[in-house]
């Protein structure tokens, strides 16, 4: 059932973005009066699920869910209908049409794009609000679970004050941020320091699986205690370990430079159960572990706790739309920062790049629109920014060819546009091997 769901969003989406992108190619191709042959969710490759005729366009649903069209007359695109392109241009075509005219039936898909996503974000604003922690509130800094972060020389305790420069105001945004960074700024025993993260540092982390680099300082609380614990019969889930020989333990961070001077021994402790403090024994392994994992509390509970101040903003329609206006311009320029780490071999960050499979993967196994609606925004922008580049088979390299034409006012030939039409078709062809061939060894190597 989680698969189903899974799969259902993740469908549900993927068909959406592909026919409202074609929509802004469909539309301003139909209010300039030129024939579109075919609109078609998906790729019609052999056969069709589903086809119909209406009026000179044939609306269709292929069998090969990775993108999908709209063929228009008279354009050289990845039909490679070059048939038609050996007859006289007609009115309706679009080779007949003005440069400026071409220009916008191009760029109408990526428009659409960036406009829905910004429309979801400026809805989501109003309809769910805001939920964040404030990075100002954060009073004990933070637990820096990163290996590289940590030789970047950034401390437990530390207070981010602000990433590449820019202050930051909500601290569940910081982990996103850090992954593309150059800086991290913290404040440490009231001095500001300046930290230079490595050119390599995206890549290492794809390399770690991405998990969690950095969080809240987190009090200790027990959560999976192991069967092969000496401390089973001892510790029960949701215990905060409060002491241990006579040392305060606050913070989670901290366990591991207290326990370890008694590895293999037999220790004093006091925790907290049920509002209760009780005093056990504790017996630590060679290691210096008790065997049990780390329990997690919702923020609420260690707001509770004064760790910080979990901030809920709900706005009117008005304000949701400045709010969602930001939302949407970090985002953009956010995956602006991704695609030149991965344009640089020496960041590490083309490890990450991802297929169909990684699309799939970002899906909760709940139905949850808030979630469905935030991973297709986020999903719309890349769509379009991928679509902008300045590849001959995408609308990018359409537009950047329109774009010779207008300021020299010569058109290229259509033969060159078949060769160039060509190359950027194997150019995808090996975006998306080298794309999806990264899904298929991370599942293979569980890297």
């Amino acid at each position: 059932m989680d698969i189903v769901i899974k799969l259902s969003q993740f469908l549900l989406s993927l068909s959406l973005l592909i026919i409202l992108h074609e929509l802004g190619h469909f539309i301003p191709a139909k209010l300039f009066k030129t024939r579109v042959e075919k609109f078609y969710l998906f790729f019609d490759v052999k056969f069709s699920l589903f086809k119909k005729k209406i009026g000179e366009t044939v609306y269709g649903i292929g069998w090969l869910p990775l993108g999908g069209y709209v063929k228009i007359a008279g354009m050289i695109d990845e039909s490679m209908d070059t048939e038609q392109m050996k007859k006289e241009p007609q009115p309706w075509e679009f080779r007949s049409k003005p440069a400026w005219q071409r220009l916008i039936i191009m760029l109408g898909g990526v428009i659409v794009n960036f406009v829905l996503a910004f429309i979801i974000y400026i809805g989501m604003a109003w309809y769910y609000g805001e939920k964040y922690v404030s990075n100002e509130s954060v009073k004990d800094g933070v637990w820096v679970v990163s290996d590289d972060l940590k030789n970047a020389g950034m401390q437990n305790g530390d207070k981010i004050v602000s990433i590449d420069g820019q202050k930051l105001e909500k601290f569940n945004e910081a982990q996103a941020k850090i992954l593309t960074a150059e800086t991290v700024e913290v404040k440490r025993n009231n001095e500001n320091i300046t930290l230079n993260l490595p050119k390599d540092f995206i890549g290492k982390q794809i390399e770690n699986k991405g998990g969690m680099m950095i969080s809240v300082r987190s009090p200790f609380v027990v959560g999976m205690v192991s069967e092969e614990s000496a401390n089973k019969e001892v510790l029960q889930p949701k215990d905060l370990i409060l002491e241990v020989n006579g040392q305060s333990i606050k913070f989670f961070d901290e366990a591991d430079s207290i326990l370890k001077p008694f590895a293999g021994q037999e220790v004093d402790a006091k925790i907290k159960r049920d509002d209760q403090v009780q005093e056990v024994k504790l017996r630590l392994n060679d290691e210096g572990k008790i065997g049990v994992g780390l329990g997690m509390l919702s923020n609420e509970d260690l707001e509770k706790m004064g760790l910080f101040e979990l901030k809920k903003e709900q706005y009117s329609l008005l304000q949701s739309f400045s709010v969602g206006i930001k939302k949407g311009k970090d985002q953009l320029f956010g995956y602006g920062k991704q695609l030149k780490k991965i344009a640089n071999p020496e960041t590490g960050a083309y490890k990450g790049v991802g297929g169909f499979k990684a699309i799939y993967d970002i899906f909760p196994q709940t139905w949850s629109w808030e979630m469905f609606w935030g991973i297709t925004a986020i999903l719309s922008i890349m769509l379009g920014v991928m679509n902008l580049l300045p590849i001959p088979a995408l609308d990018g390299g359409h537009v950047m060819f329109l774009l010779y034409e207008i300021v020299t006012g010569r058109k290229p030939s259509d033969k060159f546009m078949e060769y160039a039409q060509t190359v950027g078709f194997f150019i995808l062809i090996g975006l998306l091997l080298f794309a999806n061939g990264n899904d298929i060894f991370k599942a293979i190597f569980g890297k």
